[in-house]
């Protein structure tokens, strides 16, 4: 029994023993920040690889915890994006004397993630999401020096703090209703009261502040560009990608018996967010606004793939996941590294950088082709599958719409190729000095970009582990 326990938790265990340990380097002597950065990138990677092997199906205390095979998978793609992030962080971290901190924030809202993607109960579900969110307030703030930080970890509060009552309150109403909060009683009810139906609104607005769907999205921007271009990733990826998980799982099982009801709600969100995200990304000067609008728009095509409540719907938005961190973050990565640097995150700084600094051109101009979904990138398929996914229920005016505006979002994409590539620059950003923990993640997101959409058996086993409904 015990042993079962440990194989359940075990991912769960090992990102607490990571963060013991970091915990224990503090009461110590001083161990160095090189050295910490080093010892935690190589505990990430140990507790990446680990989580393909010894894995079994199974549930805990009273069924509030379950696993499987599709649960793993996606906490190893969130492992591995926060491997890639802890990768990229290096040139920002080795001058930062609170690095041990950041990494006990980081890995502390990563657990939170976990228990939430492993939640078969709604309060452990929110107690796993209370968990990600506030260490996430707190690394917000983690350039203590700059008050725009404070501004963000603040903005980060309330919008939390704000959407969390709403999902309590969804939740208290939706324990009125059916007298339970496990998963597989809500998943047997039936009818549509009126009591249901306000506690499922209330429930649905609630994920859809986490996930910056619009029109919950206004305070997106202005967090990721307060932020530490590191948190700001972290944000944009691995804290969407785990709210994005529960939010299939809790639509195609819980809600199942209310598709008729979620589905308009869903079909309005993607629109909304596809078309405002492109609209505002257009605007954008700042690279941490710019992505900000950006992955807005973005999680409108992964709306449009869950529409589709199939096993398709499924596989498509964690196959995108998978592709949105690999080119997300080598975006970041190029971004993150410059601003560590030189001081400079406006697209504007970005003139002439292929005189430069061509390899960290190309990077960033296949991340964001990727972004685009210009084939031959892994992008261009994650897209296609998401509109396949939607097409499914013959709804061709969403999918329309969708495709006319991933042509649209080709303009603001490129108009950062054609500053980097074009456009000239008296002064431009003095050619940059890449160390291997950055290079080794740049590299593995290019792969990633590369690999992830010519593999079509990436594709196929996310697929023959995917439910729909």
């Amino acid at each position: 029994m015990l042993t079962d326990i440990f194989i359940l938790l075990k991912q769960e265990l090992a990102i607490t023993l990571i963060i013991f340990l970091l915990l224990f380097s503090k009461l110590g002597k001083d161990w160095g920040t090189e050295n910490i950065l080093k010892l935690v990138n190589l505990l990430l990677l140990v507790n990446l690889l680990s989580g393909f092997w010894y894995n079994t199906e199974g549930s805990l205390f009273g069924e509030m915890f379950h696993t499987g095979k599709l649960v793993v998978l996606e906490k190893n793609i969130l492992n591995l994006a926060t491997w890639i992030i802890s990768l990229l962080a290096y040139p920002w971290l080795k001058n930062h004397k609170h690095a041990v901190e950041f990494y006990l924030l980081l890995l502390s809202s990563l657990l939170g993630m976990f228990f939430m993607i492993s939640s078969g109960n709604l309060l452990q579900f929110y107690l796993g999401l209370e968990l990600s969110t506030i260490p996430l307030a707190a690394a917000a703030n983690f350039d203590l020096v700059k008050k725009r930080s404070s501004e963000a970890a603040m903005k980060l509060i309330i919008s939390s703090a704000f959407s969390s009552a709403l999902l309590l309150l969804g939740i208290s109403w939706m324990y009125g209703v059916n007298g339970s909060l496990d998963f597989s009683v809500l998943a047997t009810q039936t009818g549509h009261s009126s009591f249901l139906v306000f506690a499922f609104i209330l429930l649905i607005s609630g994920f859809a502040f986490k996930i910056s769907a619009v029109p919950f999205h206004l305070w997106t921007a202005d967090v990721y560009e307060g932020s530490p271009v590191a948190v700001t990733a972290f944000l944009s990826v691995v804290s969407k990608a785990a709210v994005v998980f529960v939010f299939v799982s809790v639509l195609y099982t819980v809600f199942k018996p209310l598709a008729d009801l979620w589905y308009p709600v869903v079909f309005v969100l993607a629109l909304l967010s596809i078309i405002i995200g492109n609209l505002f990304a257009i605007r954008q000067n700042n690279f941490k606004r710019f992505l900000a609008f950006s992955s807005i728009a973005q999680l409108g095509f992964i709306l449009v793939g869950i529409s589709g409540s199939s096993q398709g719907g499924t596989a498509s938005v964690i196959y995108f996941i998978l592709i949105y961190i690999f080119s997300n973050l080598a975006a970041f990565g190029v971004v993150l590294l410059t601003g560590a640097v030189t001081g400079k995150e406006n697209i504007s700084d970005y003139k002439a950088f292929y005189t430069t600094n061509p390899l960290l051109s190309w990077i960033l101009t296949i991340a964001l082709f990727s972004l685009a979904g210009v084939p031959p990138t892994a992008g261009f398929f994650g897209k296609f599958f998401l509109l396949m996914a939607g097409a499914s229920k013959g709804n061709y005016w969403l999918i329309g719409v969708a495709s006319l505006n991933m042509v649209i979002s080709f303009y603001y994409y490129l108009r950062v190729v054609k500053a980097i590539f074009m456009e000239d620059n008296e002064h431009p950003i003095a050619r940059l000095s890449i160390p291997f923990p950055v290079k080794l993640a740049l590299y593995i997101c290019v792969a990633g970009i590369v690999l992830t959409g010519l593999l079509g058996s990436v594709y196929d086993y996310i697929y023959s582990l995917s439910t729909g409904l």
